[in-house]
């Protein structure tokens, strides 16, 4: 791969040949985190965004923001590359099931399916809160962040996005990288949903194969959103996720 952020289009492409996306977000009480992890997705080079009608509202204000983005009120028959599943909290069953993909990323109440999940390659996005819940102890020390994030990934079997500070990102074989662009400017409701989207779409989008080049896209993710971050915090202070999404598209490749 080159060093970009989003991979460019052949002459040849499509809207499908260059990722499927499926957003599985938002609740009447976080609603706007489904337009925020659509949003995200929107930015990630992915051609085709579905979203999953659950609720109402969140339909509602995800297609007024997006009308490319396409609801669907069933997963039976959707094929896409990448799902993203969990931010705002939608409703799903402890059961919940999703066709065969390549890639899921799974953020918030969705983490806890992360056995459950039918993908080849799943990507979990935990803030330190999240991961204390799950029996990981997390501190602001970056050694004792490192070291979570690798246990979360061996024994869940899923790339880590331990999210804060210094994110790190760490793989089910060992493997870390430690995100140093990212600034207290991205400390803000809703960054981690645009997160999850542009890292789902990224991956649909690249495609990647083999465990270090799936590291490398979602590290990649994790860098394009920490400079969006900086860029707007050079225009706007203090940013919203809403500007992240703005800023997103003005990151230099």
């Amino acid at each position: 791969m080159s060093h970009q952020f989003i991979k460019e289009l052949k002459a040849s492409d499509n809207k499908y040949s260059h990722g499927t996306v499926c957003v599985v977000a938002g609740s009447k009480a976080y609603s706007g985190a489904a337009v925020l992890a659509v949003g995200g997705a929107r930015r990630g080079g992915s051609g085709y965004i579905n979203y999953l009608h659950l609720e109402k509202l969140p339909t509602f204000l995800v297609l007024r923001a997006y009308p490319d983005v396409v609801a669907r009120k069933t997963i039976a028959n959707i094929h896409v590359d990448a799902w993203v599943i969990g931010p705002g909290s939608p409703k799903l069953t402890r059961n919940f099931q999703i066709p065969q993909a390549a890639y899921a990323v799974l953020d918030a109440s969705a983490i806890s399916l992360t056995s459950e999940i039918n993908a080849q390659w799943k990507v979990i996005t935990p803030h330190a809160g999240e991961a204390k819940r799950l029996g990981y102890a997390v501190e602001e020390d970056q050694s004792d962040r490192r070291v979570a994030a690798l246990a979360m990934a061996k024994e869940l079997g899923a790339v880590v996005v331990l999210k804060g500070a210094h994110t790190v990102i760490a793989t089910p074989s060992g493997n870390s990288l430690v995100d140093h662009e990212g600034g207290p400017e991205l400390a803000t409701a809703g960054s981690g949903d645009v997160l999850a989207g542009l890292i789902g779409s990224m991956l649909a989008s690249w495609k990647p194969q083999r465990e270090e080049a799936v590291l490398d896209v979602v590290a990649r993710a994790v860098t394009m959103h920490s400079r969006a971050g900086q860029k707007a915090a050079k225009k706007i202070n203090p940013i919203t996720a809403t500007d992240l999404l703005e800023f997103l598209g003005k990151v230099d490749r």
